[in-house]
């Protein structure tokens, strides 16, 4: 029997993949599917509040890009110290965002928060002390992230922080090879099936493309961050603070 919330969208097979969305389906089981198939993902929310309370500024404004349903946001507006600061929650998926509002408006936590449903390429980045990009640049163009990131970096305050977490691609072929086979050995731990593993792959291609960590660590020091430093990594996951 089908638990509530328990993420059973490609459970039966499909006659048709339709690339992955955010819609109000992935919704419903999102906070299930993210912990079942991306590995550490609870020490990416939980550290990303701990990393920003460390290079948060006073006065400043701290941004979750990609906000999904908002673990990173609660998880920075609970650790945050410092005074007059201003969380900017954002999502392009307005069913994402809607459930996002919930959960915030329903935390205790006295700092405010401003929602945008927007395209995080078209959001201004102002004054800002940490900015939060949570396994979200993967699924902007290749050719857009650079802009992306200098974007970030030109509305950043200096001694500001970047926290990048991603997928990895590997360029050596054995390397993605093991990778490959232990991130889908670790989601069949968790209860996918062979035919949910291969449905929802095929769902993801050209919708989520990684890139290795060749490429983000030059794409961050090629924008002017002084220090980047990879914190973390989990099987093909990986996170990265970039200092500026």
């Amino acid at each position: 029997m089908k638990k509530p919330g328990s993420d059973q969208l490609y459970a039966a097979p499909l006659d048709e993949i339709v690339s992955f969305s955010f819609d109000e389906t992935v919704v419903d089981v999102f906070p299930d599917m993210i912990k079942r198939s991306v590995p550490g993902y609870s020490t990416l929310i939980n550290m990303a509040g701990v990393l920003s309370s460390q290079y948060a500024q006073p006065g400043s404004q701290l941004y979750d890009l990609g906000c999904s349903l908002g673990a990173v946001t609660l998880s920075m507006r609970r650790r945050l110290t410092q005074p007059d600061c201003r969380l900017f929650a954002v999502d392009n998926s307005a069913a994402m965002l809607s459930r996002c509002r919930q959960y915030v408006s329903a935390d205790t936590v006295d700092v405010p928060v401003e929602f945008a449903c927007v395209d995080i390429q078209h959001v201004s980045i102002e004054r800002a002390s940490v900015v939060v990009l949570n396994l979200t640049l993967q699924f902007i163009k290749p050719s857009h992230r650079m802009a992306m990131i200098e974007k970030i970096y030109a509305g950043m305050l200096p001694g500001g922080a970047l926290l990048l977490s991603e997928k990895l691609a590997f360029s050596d072929e054995a390397e993605a090879r093991f990778f490959t086979e232990m991130h889908h050995a670790f989601k069949r731990s968790n209860g996918y099936s062979e035919l949910e593993v291969s449905q929802k792959r095929a769902a993801l291609d050209n919708v989520l493309v990684p890139d290795t960590r060749e490429q983000h660590e030059a794409r961050l020091r090629d924008v002017g961050f002084n220090e980047v430093r990879q914190w973390f990594q989990c099987l093909n996951f990986v996170s990265f603070v970039a200092v500026k």
